[in-house]
């Protein structure tokens, strides 16, 4: 352990959800230093919120003396975990589920420090696309910019991935998919740039949805 230092973890695993799976889980490794952040684009169902989340659960076991689920980790000290992760709403107060969100965000740009680990999950839901994606963007560039804590920030906002190019502590990565004949199958990996888009539509129809419906979303895309 170092206080605001590197964090390293090869072969990391969720223990929660390596318990229901059907299937063999698929192991991540990730490499960030201190006050980086990773940015992962790429398409829902992927494991971003997973592979998110395993590492702040692996940050918490390592910290109270646990075991980990890695062949190899590497932490700072972090003082506090701060996530923003799925919606939620507090409808009997007034407050949306966007309204929340800001709140949180807001509560996290507030206390976070050098010694923080932030998760945020697609934030900027629930409002207009630019206003949600500037909003995003802002968050993000003071996260890194203004707090210098190691941040691992997902997003369907593609155009954020271009920050990796002026700002060098951002890092582009997304959970690798295969796809043949228009039908796409998870590999449930991290690998190294950002995504070439978010393919929504393939989701919808795995999903269920008419092919109608996904045929003329189709046609809207193109």
């Amino acid at each position: 352990f170092s206080v605001a230092g590197d964090l390293r973890l090869e072969a990391s695993r969720h223990p929660v959800v390596e318990q229901t799976v059907d299937r063999p889980f698929v192991p991540n490794s990730l490499n960030l230093k201190a006050g980086e952040c990773l940015l992962l684009t790429g398409p829902n169902m992927a494991g971003k919120s997973t592979l998110m989340r395993q590492v702040a659960v692996i940050s918490l076991l390592a910290q109270v003396g646990s075991y980990v689920p890695a062949q190899f980790c590497q932490l700072p000290v972090f003082t506090n975990i701060f996530t923003r992760v799925g919606a939620s709403d507090y409808l009997s107060e007034g407050l949306s589920t966007f309204m929340v969100e800001m709140q949180e965000a807001a509560e996290m740009l507030k206390s976070a420090t050098d010694n923080s680990l932030v998760i945020l999950d697609e934030v900027g839901r629930g409002t207009s696309t630019y206003d949600g994606m500037s909003l995003a963007q802002a968050i993000l560039e003071f996260l890194v910019t203004e707090c210098g804590c190691i941040t691992l920030f997902a997003t369907h906002y593609h155009e954020l991935t271009q920050l990796a190019q002026t700002h060098s502590r951002i890092h582009n990565a997304h959970m690798a998919i295969r796809e043949q004949k228009g039908e796409i199958q998870f590999l449930h990996t991290l690998a190294n740039g950002p995504a070439n888009k978010s393919y929504g539509i393939q989701v919808a129809r795995l999903a269920g949805l008419p092919s109608s419906v996904t045929r003329r979303a189709q046609q809207v895309l193109s």
